[in-house]
């Protein structure tokens, strides 16, 4: 016979699990029917920013309220080469090339084409993707053995079914090219690149009835790959692989920031509150938003704008960069870009550590050996970043409004993409010009004490 204790317990448990399953019969029947997408014209901007092209994207990553954001521009295209053009909304010429099934359950696909940048951003639905017909290095190789090997090894090169659209179940007969030849060199040119990896994809693409459209479950050993990682590459799948939906982006040499080394792109940054207030086709605060979106996926403050003298002192960050060997191509020669980066960093420490108008903190950026959030981090904690010119800074675009940029920059490689981001971001920009790569500390110190001097330090 249960004691009056016992009985109690069970009386718990019971509870416990009628709850339980009460809780779970309303989380099923609730999520078991979509409710309808509210129209986004009824939606504000934070909400409304996130409705790409009339798809429910309650897969994709929420962003918070970015200070920096400016709602697209939805009628006319903006005037060819504003600012606007180059790093808003430009992309507003829409091809479709297939249209969905009126039953909802077929492919598309669709490009939208920006005249100012030459380029197009694709993107579709059911698309299957098939990596024995993509063939390209499989990575991974020690570097010995690839130093001296051709670019056209490393590029994909896709092979004609590569990637199959769902046409639907009225498709018959043989598989069409979803992109002809006369499309292509309309919205996806080659720009005289010599391998156009999104035009060589895009040229491989068939469109297939759905008879023909084969899309089994993929591995469990890839589909727990696939949940705990966020970027996969199309050589590490070992079958055919569908995806409700793709996205296509241009390559890099199509950016804005390719097209600044050539031609002239007359854009300042400026803040999205005076854009707002006076709108300006050639101010931008398009980088500063994108800056922002970087911080907030790492969980990082976004109402920071450094006005106030620093209670803790300056951060002075010295991005770093080690020798490295450069690419394959290039023969495996060690390359510098600053040869006494250590003696010019110490000798900024001892500089900083004797600074008495305030209190200046250098900062080691090792970045070679931190993780991407603490690159971040440090970025946006710094009053003033110096650096030798290199990937490194191209995290300029997460600095906070106020911070100052002091590139070292050798004559061997002499371009102008930092001095192109930190003027579309409205960023305060210096640079020391070096004969080679070999750096005079004391010009250094002498250019830093001069931003010092500004800032009120």
């Amino acid at each position: 016979m249960l004691s009056k204790r016992n009985v109690l317990l069970l009386k718990i448990v019971l509870f416990l699990f009628a709850l339980n399953f009460v809780t779970l019969f309303l989380y099923f029947t609730s999520h078991s029917k979509q409710s309808p997408l509210p129209s986004s014209q009824t939606l504000p901007n934070s909400l409304s920013n996130h409705l790409f092209n009339g798809h429910n994207d309650r897969f994709l990553k929420p962003w918070p309220i970015l200070p920096s954001y400016l709602p697209w521009s939805h009628g006319s295209p903006p005037p060819s080469s504003s600012c606007e053009a180059y790093f808003g909304n430009g992309f507003s010429d829409r091809q479709d090339l297939l249209a969905p099934g009126n039953h909802g359950a077929d492919g598309w696909f669709r490009c939208f084409h920006s005249d100012t940048l030459r380029s197009s951003i694709c993107e579709g639905g059911r698309i299957r993707m098939d990596p024995g017909r993509v063939r390209m290095s499989r990575g991974g190789e020690r570097l010995e053995d690839v130093i001296g090997r051709k670019e056209e090894e490393e590029l994909p090169n896709f092979e004609g079914g590569a990637f199959e659209v769902d046409g639907g179940p009225g498709l018959r007969g043989v598989p069409r090219r979803l992109a002809g030849d006369e499309f292509l060199d309309r919205y996806v040119p080659g720009n005289g690149i010599a391998m156009h990896t999104m035009r060589g994809l895009l040229q491989s693409a068939q469109v297939v009835g759905s008879t023909h459209f084969d899309c089994p479950q993929a591995p469990m050993e890839e589909t727990w790959k696939a949940l705990f990682s966020s970027i996969r590459y199309a050589k590490n799948f070992s079958g055919p692989v569908c995806f409700r939906h793709a996205i296509l982006s241009p390559l890099g040499y199509e950016t804005a920031l390719f097209k600044g080394l050539s031609e002239e792109i007359n854009c300042n940054g400026a803040s999205a509150q005076d854009l707002w207030q006076n709108p300006d086709d050639q101010k931008t605060a398009r980088l500063s938003e994108f800056g922002e979106m970087i911080r907030a996926s790492f969980g990082f403050p976004l109402n920071r704008h450094r006005v106030e003298k620093p209670v803790s002192g300056y951060n002075v960050l010295f991005v770093r960069r080690e020798d490295y060997l450069a690419h394959p191509r290039h023969g495996g020669k060690v390359e510098s870009r600053l040869s006494n980066e250590q003696e010019v960093f110490d000798s900024l420490n001892n500089w900083a550590s004797n600074h008495h108008v305030c209190k200046v903190n250098l900062v080691n950026g090792l970045f070679a050996h931190m993780s991407m959030k603490e690159q971040v981090r440090a970025i946006q904690d710094a009053s003033v970043i110096i650096g030798a010119h290199g990937a490194g800074l191209t995290h300029i675009v997460s600095a906070l409004p106020k911070t100052v940029i002091l590139e070292i920059i050798s004559s061997y490689y002499r371009r102008p993409h930092f001095a192109l981001i930190a003027r579309w971001k409205g960023l305060e920009y210096h640079a020391i010009n070096l004969d080679g790569s070999h750096a005079n500390p004391k010009i250094v110190i002498d250019n830093l004490s001069s931003i010092m001097k500004s800032l009120g330090c």
